[in-house]
């Protein structure tokens, strides 16, 4: 009965999110349709390739965490990790959503721009390294910290607009997507061993 729940709770909460949105396009949109609008087809085959490849890797960490925390919740409730691990799971999971729906430019309609949105959620991963600190020194940090230093740069270059061409996009491009292998390997390395440990307890 509670997985029916769930399931069903589920679909209600994406037909009334779906309402919403219906009601919010006929209002300010030009096209409900719109909503519907698949992703612009790519003129050549590998255009966008490797911007999609970073978004996978992105989602990859939300995901694996999330699942995670369900489980250890379950196996180990008392377990003061799990709220790292959930913790991990939301930011990571906003980060991805931004990646995918490009929160920060279209913010720019309500605000000039981009870069505030951007100052915001590193104020937010601040603030979560901080309170995790301690956790983090137990686990393989130093893959993290590659993840962050290379996100940095490719905004960093992103920031500057260099004007390089073909070598700017390398620039920007090349680091964020070794920044989201990372950030993947990171997570489901933690989520891992702290599944392993509790399962070597039992």
């Amino acid at each position: 009965m509670k997985i029916v729940y769930w399931v069903i709770l589920c679909n209600v909460l994406l037909l009334l999110g779906l309402i919403l949105l219906i009601i919010y396009a006929k209002q300010f949109e030009p096209s409900i349709a719109g909503l519907f609008m698949p992703p612009a087809t790519p003129p050549y085959p590998t255009a966008g390739l490797l911007t999609h490849t970073f978004q996978i890797f992105c989602c990859i960490a939300p995901v694996v965490c999330l699942f995670s925390f369900c489980l250890l919740n379950h196996l180990n409730p008392q377990n003061k990790n799990n709220r790292f691990i959930l913790g991990s799971a939301l930011i990571t999971g906003g980060f991805a959503l931004n990646e995918i729906y490009r929160i920060h430019i279209i913010s720019q309609y309500f605000y000039p721009s981009k870069y505030l949105f951007i100052k915001i959620y590193a104020v937010i991963l601040l603030l979560y390294i901080l309170i995790f600190f301690n956790y983090f020194k137990s686990t393989p940090y130093g893959i993290i910290i590659v993840s962050i230093v290379l996100l940095g740069f490719a905004i960093a270059v992103d920031s500057l607009h260099l004007g390089l061409g073909v070598f700017s996009s390398l620039l920007e491009g090349i680091p964020k997507l070794f920044s989201g292998l990372n950030l993947a390997l990171y997570f489901w390395l933690v989520c891992y061993q702290e599944l392993l440990s509790i399962i070597e307890s039992k």
